[in-house]
Order: structure tokens, then sequence, then C-alpha cells
């Protein structure tokens, strides 16, 4: 059922309450494709009714950024959701989300900002007010959906992590699960902008993969020191990739550390074709 409307959806999710029965979210921006499936799937295993929200949100893009161009397909994420069993596709205009903020200044709208700790680091570093924007349409969808669960994946490991650290800060009764990243066979991280990407692009992208698995592998032979570890990684990188960052940082609160260890996570992002790319791995386990 795909509904625009927030009051439609609080009616349903009442209606649903009234049940006694056990509300997931899983929010998206569209363009959906086999990663967020695994959330649906996952979602539709542990919940009683699913929603999956579709709504590019404006706010966490910056002036320069792919609002405008971001992959809008509305009608087939519909139909994939359908085939799924989603209960509902909220996918509401950022008018119905901002009302009448629709200018969407930080002159008139309220917004949830996350401690500077998170952000000042990985993708908050050169996306300033990304996370903001982040917060506060995720609270938005918890306070419109009231689910009793949402699910996210790892391959936007620092989100996570702010939303779960905004979740236990303001009290929000919502159970955060985390799912693993979905990959192509070739090892690329699925993401709804690898639309932009050449098949040659699509080649030189898996490098951030590379990258991360050589690191890996270098933590297991016995390497610890992360400038050492960081290190390894210049030899793979060409002309054709343009690196923004690469980390290694506590899985958990995203601390900075002199030696890595099992709560390790190596974290990169990277421009190909002018395509800006995220992955991450885990030093220990899984």
């Amino acid at each position: 059922m795909l509904i625009n409307s927030i009051e439609e959806v609080r009616r349903n999710v009442k209606e649903w309450k009234k049940e006694g029965l056990k509300i997931g979210l899983v929010p998206t921006m569209g363009a959906l494709h086999a990663g967020h499936l695994s959330l649906i799937k996952k979602a539709k295993k542990t919940c009683d009714r699913v929603v999956v929200s579709v709504f590019v949100n404006p706010i966490q893009f910056g002036p320069s950024e792919d609002f405008d161009k971001y992959p809008r397909t509305l009608d087939a994420d519909e139909k994939l959701c359908n085939q799924e069993g989603v209960d509902i596709v909220f996918a509401p205009s950022p008018k119905e989300m901002y009302g009448d903020a629709g200018r969407l200044s930080n002159d008139t709208l309220t917004y949830v900002c996350p401690p500077f700790f998170y952000v000042n680091k990985l993708c908050g570093k050169t996306r300033v007010g990304h996370f903001d924007g982040v917060c506060t349409v995720v609270l938005k969808l918890f306070n419109i959906v009231q689910p009793d669960c949402a699910f996210f994946g790892q391959k936007d490991a620092q989100q996570v992590i702010i939303v779960k650290k905004m979740v236990k800060d303001l009290n929000v009764p919502v159970e955060i699960t985390q799912c693993p990243i979905v990959r192509e066979e070739s090892g690329l991280a699925l993401s709804s902008r690898n639309k932009y990407l050449t098949e040659e692009g699509k080649k030189d992208a898996l490098v951030l993969n590379k990258i991360l698995n050589n690191i890996k592998s270098c933590y297991q032979k016995g390497i610890t020191d992360i400038s050492a570890l960081k290190e390894t990684a210049y030899s793979f990188l060409t002309d054709k990739h343009d690196l923004e960052y690469l980390e290694i940082l506590d899985r958990n609160t995203l601390e900075e550390k002199s030696q890595a260890d099992n709560n390790s996570i190596a974290l990169i992002a990277c421009r190909v074709e002018g395509v800006r790319l995220i992955d991450n791995i885990y030093l220990g386990g899984i």
C-alpha cells in the first residue's frame, strides 16, 4: 500500500497497535537494491507489520551535492516492496514532511543535531550539516511511524552509530537493528549511487573493497599499528581514485586509536568518476 500522507500512516499504525502488533521501519531514500531488500527481509522476519519509507531527504544534502539528480524510482520501489510483502510504502513529499518550512533553511526548521564528537570526522567532516539532516528526518520518521524496531545497513556505519546515540540520548523507544553490507559478486558494496558509474568505473571502484580486505588481512597477520595499516592502502590507488578518507576507529564509538584491535573498523570514502562511494570492514569478527 502506497501512502503519501503522515495522517494516513498514523491511522494505520494506530490500528496495528490496538492489535498488539510489532512494527518495523526500514528508512530509505528509494532506488532500492538488494541491500535494501536484505533490510526488508530482516524486518519481515522479526516484525508483524513493516513500513518502508521512500524519501529523498533534502536537508541532508549540501548545496553542491547530488540532491537533484539522486535516482528516484518510486514505481519500481513500490513493486519490489509489494513483492517482499511490505505493508506500507510511505513516500511523502518534502512539503508533507517539512510543511511551511519548505525553504528548509536553518531559520525556519527545527533540527536534531548530534554531538560534535560523532560528526566531526569521516563523512561529517566534508558533508557539513549532513548528519543534522539525517537525525532530523529519522526522528521525524520514528515519531510518525512509531516503530518498535528500525533497520539500517552497516555500509553507512557512521550513520548507524549516530542514530543509536540519538535514540539512547533522547530515550526514543525504538530498537535499532544493524544489518550486514550486501555486495555485488565482484565485492563492490551495493549503493544507489552505483547507478552513476560506468562499467569501467565499477571496476575502478573495487579498489575500496580491496583496500579494506588488505587492511584486515594485514591485521590478522599481526600488524596492529594503525599508521602502518593505512599505509598499505596507497599502492592500490591510481589517478582514477580521489581518496577522501581512510580511517581505523572504534567500531562502537568512532574513537581514534593508535593500535587496531578486534573492536576496530576500517572506513573509506573515495570518488570514482566523480561519484562518492563509501565502504567499511570490521577487523575482528563480522
